[in-house]
């Protein structure tokens, strides 16, 4: 049996819309989490749960009341404790009124409902399984910093926060006592650990820090110059791509008759078409797509707002997302969770739609994730006969000597580019 919950107020969102037989409603109401089960059930309403499995969850929480009562523990004392000690119950359940072999959504609804709780003040917050460390704390107030006054995005932040907590792990906390040569040690350990990419980012995050810290009066401004330069040469590598035969494979791998297809291609082509990052996908909201204009505004790195034309192939496949694949949520990003709760996406889940749909495709691709996408698109404006600064508008580039990493893909177009050779007459 199914229910449509389209129209229905806040007020009217109570356990009704998930059970409907009076007795069932008698008994809940009556147990010892009764009093929280409306609110409980707004919450999977919002969150997007259907008939199905928000009655699921409701049937879980009063499992989780009833067990607890039997064992003389009152709601206001559940805790991670308390819920993993319920856990081990299930294998062994024998409670009245509970269906056989339903115990693995018993887990899920007992995580569900303990959280609810927690958000509703009811009982107290999640102990911290560790207690932040000097360093920890130290970084965070860096970053903290960084976000004032440099205005980096919170992608950017947990980055720095994870690096500058590693290399003060190894440094130090004391700034009064860092040196050139421990500054170096400090570095050099860290980025031996990783390819030139992540060890010029961690270089950079230590000389941010100690620039940071040389503000607060902590130690010498000139100690950011020890920070040694990664050793690394632009444009050494060529950009991994697919051939345009390929990326139709994706793009024709996605079932446009169901949610997840119209979805899934919906990020691919904004992906392959207009070479967006999985950040900026993911950072989309409803309000970025102008219709009238036919543009969408990408806020990219640094905070940089930029509006790109929208084709009529992505501006229809957009559009038939909204109509017909998109979940009715509260949120206002462009692109969620099919299935509850529907959440926003991650970058992480941007990159997670190319790998299934290389998978699906059967494409013997370089690497996998979104940026192979991003350099795809481009190669395919360079095929067209788009000019080095289309391209590094369309993608946003700083500099054109980014934008010029793909020309030497192409010979052809190389040989347009650079800069000839002049014959001079023997001595």
């Amino acid at each position: 049996m199914g229910r449509d919950f389209l129209g229905l107020d806040k007020e009217d969102i109570v356990i009704e819309i998930y059970l409907e037989r009076p007795h069932t409603l008698r008994r809940f109401r009556a147990s010892p989490v009764g009093s929280y089960l409306d609110v409980f059930a707004a919450e999977l309403h919002a969150a997007g749960f259907g008939w199905q499995m928000g009655g699921q969850h409701l049937r879980g929480a009063v499992h989780l009341g009833n067990w607890a009562k039997s064992h003389g523990i009152a709601v206001e004392a559940f805790d991670d404790d308390f819920i993993a000690a319920f856990l081990a119950h299930l294998p062994q359940c024998r409670c009245a009124g509970v269906r056989a072999k339903k115990h693995w959504k018993a887990r899920v609804s007992a995580q569900l409902f303990l959280a609810h709780l927690r958000r509703l003040g009811v009982v107290a917050p999640a102990r911290s399984t560790t207690e932040p460390t000097k360093a920890s704390v130290l970084a965070g107030e860096f970053c903290d910093w960084m976000q004032r006054h440099r205005g980096l995005t919170q992608a950017s932040l947990s980055a720095y926060r994870r690096v500058a907590t590693r290399l003060l792990e190894r440094l130090g906390t004391d700034a009064s006592t860092y040196t050139a040569s421990s500054v170096r040690a400090a570095v050099v350990a860290e980025t031996g650990e990783h390819g030139i990419s992540k060890a010029k980012s961690s270089a950079n995050v230590m000389r941010a820090y100690l620039r940071y810290t040389a503000m607060m009066g902590r130690c010498s401004a000139s100690l950011a110059d020890s920070v040694p330069r990664v050793a690394g040469w632009k444009l050494t590598s060529l950009p991994r791509h697919l051939p345009p035969t390929d990326v139709d494979r994706l793009l024709a791998s996605c079932d446009s008759a169901m949610p997840a297809g119209l979805r899934d291609r919906a990020v691919l082509l904004l992906l392959t078409r207009l070479g967006l990052r999985a950040g900026d996908v993911a950072g989309l909201q409803l309000s970025d797509v102008d219709w009238s204009d036919c543009t969408v505004r990408v806020i990219g790195k640094g905070r940089r707002e930029t509006r790109l034309p929208l084709s009529q192939e992505v501006g229809d496949t957009i559009l038939a997302y909204l109509e017909r694949g998109r979940p009715r949520t509260s949120t206002g990003h462009l692109f969620v969770r099919i299935t509850a709760p529907h959440r926003a996406l991650a970058s992480n889940s941007v990159s997670g739609i190319v790998i299934r749909a290389i998978d699906r495709a059967g494409v013997d691709a370089p690497v996998r994730g979104a940026h192979l996408l991003r350099h795809s698109a481009a190669m395919a404006m360079l095929r067209e006969g788009a000019s080095l600064h289309g391209i590094g508008t369309v993608l946003r580039h700083q500099s054109v000597e980014t934008t010029a990493h793909y020309a030497r893909v192409d010979a052809v177009f190389l040989a347009q580019v650079a800069q000839p050779w002049v014959e001079v007459a023997p001595c």
